[in-house]
């Protein structure tokens, strides 16, 4: 018998036929959506955003891995460009260009590759390009334009709804009066100001009932984050429904579905079996409506995600399937 044949490598053994590349061609069609419905709302910057985030995203990382590290280049596998265009969905659509080029180098550049690229890095690499430039242009990230409102839609512009509802309370304007600017009907079809990727709840559950379909993802995570903020946001509504504002808005409102399907599901920065995913869930979730609610930023999706991901190292070593059943097999069937 030719001894080649009985060489064992390292597990996991299972194969799903599936590469890095494919999984994120499918995650650019699942947000597609969500960008059609932008550029409807925006016009043409969010394709001047998003291009440029993508350009430079995908630059950053060629030069690093030709001149630092230089070993093979692996921007073929399109995490580059997905980290692009999940950072300009983060972005106000009229940002001016140069900061979406600084925080695209920021986002390759620290959040990925100093970590040694793709696989190895702690933090989800678009939203330490978001953070990054959120502490260092807040008024440009913090102010959006008016959308380009279709005949018969009269939404309330200028602010995005969380930010309105913290600025209504401080000033003492009642809850409903506050609430009452955003209807739901505007809030699943992306009227309103905010950054553009996060406008239309409906374009981002399409992009997740895609990546369901094809297996990219599964429920666990977006179901987990989204549960736990719709839990915690009901009990606060039912003990003073005067100050806090229902689940539903808060669901569809800050960047929620968002974060939930496309950035908390991050292979590499997520944990990769059941429990540990629960964790990982629910503590973004309450993080999200802490930060939110007695936090001085209106928006905390970012934040708790990232606050999740330095923990996910210690999930994996805590919190562990048992051996020799179906959920050792996590791996395989994210």
């Amino acid at each position: 018998m030719d001894n080649k044949k009985l060489i064992i490598s390292p597990s996991p053994h299972i194969y799903s036929g599936a590469d890095t590349q494919t999984l994120m061609r499918d995650v650019l069609v699942a947000l597609l959506p969500a960008f059609v419905v932008s550029a409807l709302v925006y016009g043409q910057s969010v394709i001047a955003v998003t291009a440029v985030s993508v350009a430079v995203c995908v630059a950053t990382e060629w030069l690093i891995q030709r001149y630092l590290i230089k070993g093979p280049s692996t921007v073929g596998n399109l995490s580059a460009v997905v980290t692009g265009v999940l950072l300009a969905f983060n972005l106000p659509s009229d940002i001016p260009l140069w900061m979406v080029f600084v925080g695209a180098v920021a986002a390759i550049g620290v959040g990925k590759m100093s970590f040694g690229g793709l696989g190895r890095n702690p933090f989800n690499p678009a939203l330490v390009g978001r953070v990054f430039m959120l502490i260092s242009f807040p008024a440009a990230m913090t102010t959006f334009p008016d959308p380009l409102l279709p005949a018969g839609f009269d939404a309330v512009t200028g602010a995005t709804p969380l930010s309105a509802l913290k600025e209504g309370l401080m000033s003492g304007a009642p809850l409903s009066e506050i609430v009452g600017q955003f209807s739901y009907r505007d809030l699943l079809l992306g009227i309103r100001s905010g950054s553009f990727g996060e406008l239309s709840g409906l374009a981002l559950l399409l992009g997740f009932a895609y990546l369901l379909i094809r297996r990219v993802i599964t429920w666990r995570i977006p179901v987990y984050v989204l549960g736990s903020m719709a839990l915690m946001a009901a009990l606060l509504w039912g003990v003073d429904p005067s100050r806090y504002a229902d689940p539903l808005f808060h669901l569809l409102t800050g960047g929620a579905i968002l974060g939930a399907v496309f950035m908390a599901t991050d292979y590499a920065t997520s944990p990769m079996n059941h429990r540990a995913m629960a964790i990982y869930a629910i503590g973004i979730g309450l993080l999200t409506m802490i930060i939110r609610t007695w936090g001085s930023y209106p928006e905390g999706m970012s934040f708790a995600i990232l606050i999740m991901n330095a923990f996910v190292p210690l999930l994996g070593k805590y919190v562990k399937p048992s051996r020799f059943t179906r959920a050792a097999n996590d791996k395989s069937s994210r």
